[in-house]
């Protein structure tokens, strides 16, 4: 199983987003059971901030109430 939550307001959280699908997809392959990424990002017009506002928005507010981490791996665990 693969369980981790992930933000794409900026380059390293971007890269670091694509690590996770491709941990996820490999737990599947893998047959290790089920796979979930959640992906915090931003819909500025929605919201009614410009584009930057709202990434700032996510690190500031949406990171505090839904923190970032891996919060299941089992391909970790059996190395």
């Amino acid at each position: 199983a693969y369980i981790e939550r992930v933000s794409v307001y900026d380059v390293k959280h971007v890269l670091n987003a694509k690590k996770a699908i491709k941990n996820a997809f490999k737990a599947q392959i893998d047959k290790k059971g089920f796979s979930m990424i959640e992906v915090l990002s931003s819909c500025p017009t929605n919201w009614g901030m410009s584009p930057n506002e709202a990434l700032k928005w996510i690190k500031d507010k949406m990171e505090q109430y839904y923190p970032l981490g891996v919060y299941k791996n089992t391909l970790e665990e059996e190395k």
